[in-house]
């Protein structure tokens, strides 16, 4: 009898667990399809929120923030020349001999001031080092990579390079080389947009260079406010239009030719902006057988100074009480000098006082201060400008990568980055460095038989040569970005014109 209840009551209760079981089954399998092994691969990752990516739309999410993540990346390399560009501009205000600094009596606003440019480099090469050690604990592929290229949906330019390169497996060893570079340089999509990347490099790399140089002649700052000034306006704009880029991209979940026109967009607006230099520029300042008669113009020499024998190679600027700026003090007719806190004050100066007829004939060392007050608006502008033209950077990186097949992609970045350096990088700064000498008015002749520095430029010619400069080569860009979007032929079956269902379609 008892035996009998026992087994009753263990059938009760085995039911009941069974029932139990029936009701959570459905649950269990809803949380199983909504927590499956998915195209990420992170069905057991934590923190929880990150495993909703399992599905398609989930991976189009996850796209989008890798997106957002490659805009950081590149914003925080610009941060890195922002920090070098305000670093390097308090290290020149350290004297470039620093053993000999108590015995220089010059300022930091002295044109003969020469400040300490190789401090930098002592502290940039071990911190360079130091970033390689982080580098090496990444894994060869992060998780879930297999899957991820299982689910992709190809935008490679329908050239038939993918074909070829699945074919022979090109990649796999340095033998690959030639072909893959090939394959490269005969896909037309690829190629317009490393022009375009290319283009805009000219105008980046060789305006930043001399940017602070335009400020430093325009509204008359030293070399190191010039550096804050311009890591303080560009770099900001740079970063802000780097990861704007990226969540544009993102957010409208882009495909190639979307992306493609997006930076033809950002590209052209930004070309507007190259008459900013013209906008914020100063006038010339007074200098005395210059910009101001002297007893002729375009010669230093006068009749007030026409018996010192005045030196014309030793360049020491000197500034009289009526604003009028001259070569050096005998150039200005002083005769006699006083050093206080490191300026010098000359007084009887004899150019000054027939010039103006004034009883206070005294000049100090230095430069005259500018009256110019255009350079809040040059700031705004390249701030704006900034923002735009970085803007086109992300879209562009990111149609290389989707336009050339999948193993070609970290080659391709890099031989868009050769492209970048080598037509970029290094002839920008001498194409517009050139441009820039024919806008010097007054060299500096202290070495016989050769030109020197030049000690002044006409400041509407070096506004007009920056502008040009940086508008020729925004408008070659936008030329090369047109031609890649029409030249851009998706695969077959995937046409973005006519493709309503983006933002389920697994983009590649």
């Amino acid at each position: 009898m008892k035996e009998g209840v026992v087994n009753s009551a263990f059938v009760s209760n085995e039911n009941l667990q069974l029932h139990r079981d029936d009701e959570q089954k459905p649950h269990e399998k809803a949380h199983e399809e909504e927590f499956s092994e998915g195209p990420c691969g992170w069905s057991n990752f934590t923190p929880s929120c990150l495993q909703c990516c399992n599905n398609a739309k989930g991976f189009v999410f996850i796209f989008g923030l890798l997106v957002i993540v490659q805009s950081v990346g590149y914003m925080m390399t610009i941060l890195g020349v922002a920090l070098g560009y305000i670093v390097g501009g308090q290290l020149l205000n350290i004297y470039v001999d620093v053993d000999q600094l108590q015995d220089v009596a010059l300022s930091p606003e002295d044109p003969r001031w020469v400040g300490g440019w190789w401090i930098g480099y002592l502290i940039g090469l071990p911190a360079a080092w130091l970033l390689i050690v982080p580098f090496l604990g990444f894994p060869k592929h992060l998780p879930g990579t297999a899957k991820i290229h299982a689910e992709k949906v190809s935008q490679v330019h329908h050239d038939g390079s993918e074909d070829i390169v699945k074919e022979k497996d090109v990649g796999k060893s340095f033998k690959d080389f030639p072909l893959s570079l090939k394959l490269l340089l005969k896909n037309p999509v690829f190629m317009c947009l490393t022009l375009t990347a290319t283009s805009e490099g000219m105008t980046s790399f060789g305006t930043s260079i001399f940017f602070t140089k335009f400020i430093e002649n325009q509204y008359g700052k030293t070399a190191s406010i010039s550096s804050l000034i311009a890591g303080c306006v560009i770099i900001p704009g740079a970063a802000i239009g780097q990861v704007l880029g990226g969540l544009v991209v993102s957010k409208f979940k882009m495909k190639c030719k979307q992306t493609i026109r997006l930076a033809i967009a950002t590209s052209f607006a930004s070309l507007m902006f190259s008459a900013c230099y013209v906008l914020a520029k100063c006038d010339n300042p007074e200098f005395a057988g210059i910009s101001v008669e002297n007893g002729a113009t375009g010669n230093l020499s006068a009749p007030c100074n026409a018996n010192y024998n005045c030196d014309r190679s030793h360049y020491n600027p000197v500034c009289g009480v009526n604003n009028v700026q001259y070569f050096s003090p005998c150039h200005a007719g002083c005769k006699d000098h006083v050093l206080l806190s490191k300026t010098e004050v000359y007084y009887n100066c004899s150019c000054i006082e027939d010039t103006h007829n004034t009883s206070e004939s005294k000049a100090y060392s230095g430069k005259c201060a500018t009256m110019c007050n255009k350079l809040p608006i040059l700031m705004v502008l390249m701030l704006i400008a900034g923002i735009i033209t970085c803007m086109t950077s992300t879209p562009v990186i990111t149609a290389v990568l989707w336009c050339v097949p999948e193993k070609q992609r970290s080659f391709a970045l890099g031989v868009q980055w050769a492209f970048i350096r080598l037509l970029g990088a290094i002839p920008a700064p001498i194409l517009l460095g050139s441009a820039i000498d024919h806008s010097c008015i007054l060299w500096d002749n202290s070495t016989p038989g050769s030109k020197g520095a030049c000690l002044m430029y006409d400041n509407l010619k070096l506004a007009s040569t920056f502008s040009l400069f940086s508008a020729a080569f925004k408008l070659i860009s936008g030329i090369f970005i047109v031609v890649a979007y029409f030249l851009y032929k998706p695969p077959p079956g995937k046409d973005e014109s006519n493709d309503k269902s983006s933002s389920t379609t697994l983009p590649n």
